[in-house]
C-alpha cells in the first residue's frame, strides 16, 4: 500500500504523461489486462482514458484493472485514471 505522500508524488509524475490506453465499450478484456500488466512492468506508472461509450464508470473500471494487475490506484479524475505498480525488473521510480 502506498502512502498519501507517495501518491501525491506519483500524481505529480503522472501530470506529464499521456494516456496510453483507451477503454471503450469493449470494456475490460483479457487482452486489455495483459497490456496493462506489461505496461506497468515497463513503466510503473500508467495513465488511461475511459471513453464515453464505456459500459461502466471510470472508477469501477480503474478498480477492476488495479485488482487484476495487482497495482495501486494513484488517481481518478473525470474519464482518466492513473495506476502504479513497482516494476520487478526495471525499477525507475523512487518513492519518497
Amino acid at each position: 500500500m502506498i502512502t498519501s505522500k507517495q501518491r501525491s508524488y506519483l500524481r505529480g509524475l503522472a501530470n506529464n504523461i499521456e494516456p496510453i490506453f483507451q477503454i471503450g465499450k469493449g470494456g475490460i478484456t483479457e487482452n486489455v489486462v495483459k497490456q496493462f500488466d506489461e505496461a506497468l512492468e515497463a513503466r510503473e506508472l500508467v495513465k488511461a482514458n475511459v471513453l464515453k461509450n464505456a459500459m461502466a464508470e471510470t472508477r469501477d473500471i480503474c478498480e477492476e484493472i488495479a485488482e487484476l494487475t495487482g497495482s495501486e490506484i494513484v488517481q481518478v479524475i473525470g474519464s482518466k485514471f492513473v495506476l502504479y505498480r513497482e516494476s520487478k525488473k526495471n525499477k525507475v521510480i523512487e518513492l519518497p
